[in-house]
């Protein structure tokens, strides 16, 4: 099907190719109309954010929230209370079997990330330490590992990296023995 602009009349081709004679519709008269938006969005600051009235060209952060046509923004403390959502903190643990000297495993992520420090023995029940201070690596056995840290995108990001790290030097490990 094609529009074909004859003499100034337009019309619709629905040709299809068999042996049936073709069928020439004319186009429908329409009406040209046009529509006006405005394109400007207001959202309100409320609660702890508007405690505090901003300065021009300062930064608001917050959450956006939109409710039937109005934009609100609001801190995350105040989520709960203009809305059904809420807010929790998740940690996570993973146990990864690595029968490895803890040593070594320490040694190697030294050289891969900038900040690999060593928690006091108090406080971690047995050899530990942070990776970039959001993820703790901890001797369980002389099998085990476990990773444990506070679920947000970043941490998640260095888990993730030091998970693939630790079963890159497992494979190196098992490759030379």
């Amino acid at each position: 099907m094609f529009m074909a602009d004859i003499a100034g009349v337009r019309v619709l081709y629905t040709g299809d190719y068999s042996r049936e004679e073709d069928c020439h519709l004319c186009a429908a008269e329409i009406l040209q109309f046009s529509l006006y938006f405005n394109s400007e969005k207001m959202a309100k600051t409320i609660r702890r954010l508007a405690e505090k009235t901003p300065e021009v060209g300062e930064t608001v952060s917050g959450f956006l929230v939109k409710k039937a046509f109005t934009y609100q923004i609001m801190a995350l403390d105040d989520l709960h209370v203009f809305s059904q959502l809420s807010t929790e903190n998740i940690s996570q643990r993973i146990t990864i079997a690595y029968s490895g000297a803890f040593g070594v495993l320490k040694h190697r992520l030294k050289q891969i990330f900038e900040s690999v420090e060593s928690l006091p023995d108090e406080e971690s029940e047995g050899p530990a330490f942070h990776v970039h201070e959001r993820l703790t690596v901890k001797y369980e056995s002389e099998k085990h590992i476990s990773l444990h840290w506070r679920s947000d995108p970043i941490s998640d990001m260095v888990s993730d990296s030091v998970i693939i790290s630790i079963l890159l030097i497992l494979i190196l490990i098992t490759s030379y023995c």
